[in-house]
């Protein structure tokens, strides 16, 4: 790891561990933009989720906005400590749903228009910095990568084998018609 990618994540995972703890604290300002995703995504996700892991999705929204916020607390940490980056990041773009959803310039009012255009680019924008995050491998080749080339060197391991396995087994064949016939010819010499 480098010390300019783990400073580049810890900068932008500062954002959402800042972010999550102004929410759990005290979720009160975030509840009204909220409001209309949590009525929204909670029913949803209800009918989604199994019973036993629904029972634990909160009811209302300061319950939503709290949820975002741990999930953007734990998000953060993860991708900042380097345990666990690519998931961290993952999870924070996936709290950023929400923002984006909420954040629409469109419905603002009047003379909020342009701050509210600025919220929204500033939320694409970290969206799609967590998103490239999370595909980041650090130069090293993902699973399936490596997967693949496994199974391909296997297979031309087999292949060979196969190969000097039949070169052996022609060998033997004619090793063993070679002593046939010697033997052969000694019975035959046995007997005349």
């Amino acid at each position: 790891m480098s010390l300019l990618r783990f400073t580049a994540r810890t900068m932008l995972a500062s954002f959402f561990v800042v972010n999550g703890l102004k929410a759990l604290r005290d979720p009160e300002p975030l509840t009204d933009a909220a409001e209309p995703v949590a009525n929204t995504f909670v029913p949803l996700a209800e009918k989604v989720l199994p019973p036993e892991v629904a029972a634990y999705l909160p009811t209302d929204t300061k319950g939503f906005v709290r949820l975002n916020g741990l999930a953007q607390v734990l998000g953060g940490l993860c991708f900042a400590t380097g345990i666990g980056r690519r998931v961290g990041a993952g999870v924070l773009a996936a709290t950023m749903i929400p923002h984006l959803i909420a954040g629409n310039p469109f419905t603002a009012k009047r003379g909020e228009a342009d701050a509210a255009r600025s919220i929204l680019l500033r939320n694409v924008a970290l969206t799609g910095g967590v998103l490239l995050a999370s595909a980041d491998t650090e130069g090293r080749p993902n699973l399936i990568w490596r997967a693949r080339t496994q199974k391909e060197a296997i297979s031309r391991e087999a292949e060979r084998l196969k190969f000097q396995i039949s070169k052996d087994a022609a060998k033997a064949a004619k090793k063993a018609k070679s002593a046939g016939r010697k033997a052969t010819k000694s019975i035959e010499s046995a007997l005349s």
